[in-house]
């Protein structure tokens, strides 16, 4: 596509988490033998500016709020001309290490957590995707209801033990990757009719916005499916929701709502989907899933 996937921004983003830990007299959550860690349950990533190799990249934020347990932080990777490349807005629960009980911040950490709160930009705010919707509870997010609906099996496979931090659970950038991975098995046949409508176009695909929820942290050998289905189509934009669920149990690891657009290498720009198309996504990725 010419440009970072969105693991990359993932892992920049939990790099510079990192670096507010320490700030914050925390560096240890994320190392061995920490009694305490952050563990990611929500986020938003809207993509703004693509991201090439070898560009200069540098990254700032501040914390929008901040309670005994919970931090919700904001962070712009940007340009070298400042220019935004995407925005993240994450909530974190401070918790120990071993069992994920939620665990009060020291009083230092909260002061330092508190001094940092801001507000953010508003030329970055959600767009697509509306944060005050509600996800689903844990218990009704399955692999009964996702089959029930006749929804497509689009990837699978096992986390490998490369892909897990040092308490042993999946990266967070992993959860997003492996279902960027997986979405061309659904929708490369379709985007390439799309990009023949436009003659010399060069098909591609970018997410525009993706919201996260964290629902679970399988370990290494564990088994995964992600069951997508369409949310909404429109002329240049259409809206994907994802489970990643364990097969096993049938229950979820994670679920995710992503913008997304079919667009021209060439131009760069978003490609319109003829109506027909538009009306073929839905047979495509049948069902009725919600985030």
């Amino acid at each position: 596509m010419g440009h970072m996937n969105v693991r990359i921004y993932l892992e920049k983003a939990f790099e510079g988490l990192g670096t507010l830990a320490a700030h914050c007299h925390m560096s240890h959550v994320y190392q061995t033998g920490s009694p305490s860690t952050l563990i990611p349950l929500e986020q938003h990533i809207r993509f703004m500016r693509e991201v090439h190799p070898g560009r200069p990249l540098r990254m700032r934020g501040c914390v929008l709020e901040v309670d005994e347990t919970r931090v919700t932080v904001y962070q712009e990777l940007l340009h070298s001309d400042g220019t935004p490349a995407a925005a993240f807005r994450t909530k974190l629960i401070h918790a120990s290490a071993d069992d994920m009980r939620p665990f009060p911040w020291s009083d230092r950490t909260h002061k330092a957590l508190t001094e940092l709160i801001e507000e953010p930009p508003a030329a970055t705010a959600p767009r697509g995707i509306d944060l005050k919707v509600e996800p689903l509870p844990n218990e009704e997010v399955t692999l009964g209801f996702a089959e029930s609906q006749g929804v497509e099996l689009i990837g699978q496979g096992m986390v490998d033990a490369n892909d897990c931090d040092v308490f042993g659970r999946m990266k967070p950038h992993c959860f997003i990757g492996r279902v960027s991975d997986s979405v061309p098995n659904l929708l490369y046949d379709w985007r390439e009719r799309v990009a023949s409508a436009v003659e010399g176009s060069h098909m591609g695909a970018a997410v525009l916005e993706n919201r996260i929820i964290y629902r679970g942290w399988p370990k290494a050998g564990a088994l995964f499916q992600i069951r997508t289905a369409l949310s909404r189509a429109e002329e240049k934009v259409h809206a994907l929701t994802h489970w990643m669920l364990d097969p096993v149990t049938g229950r979820p690891w994670m679920t995710c709502e992503a913008v997304a657009v079919t667009f021209d290498q060439i131009t760069r720009k978003a490609m319109a989907t003829p109506p027909a198309l538009i009306d073929e996504l839905a047979e495509i990725a049948p069902g009725d899933l919600t985030l």
